[in-house]
């Protein structure tokens, strides 16, 4: 049988909280609360992350370029 801890982490309590206070402001309607979590989130002004934007390739697959190094020696004529 598997048995729950019996220590609370007041962490976890005040998001679990947190969680229960935004279902009751929007009676548990999950589009209303992605709708304000948008809404806020477009307000904030900071960044957003999206999906669609690739971060372009540093070097084109394929490619191979060979960088000298100065301070190291050349590797053996006889390989």
């Amino acid at each position: 049988m598997i048995q729950k801890p019996t220590t609370t982490d007041p962490i976890l309590d005040e998001i679990h909280q947190t969680r229960r206070e935004i279902s009751e402001r929007f009676g548990g309607d999950l589009r209303a609360i992605l709708d304000d979590a948008r809404k806020r989130q477009a307000a904030s002004g900071r960044p957003i992350w999206s999906p669609g934007a690739a971060n372009p390739a540093v070097q084109p697959s394929g490619e191979v370029k060979r960088f000298e190094v100065d301070d190291q020696p050349s590797p053996p004529a006889d390989r």
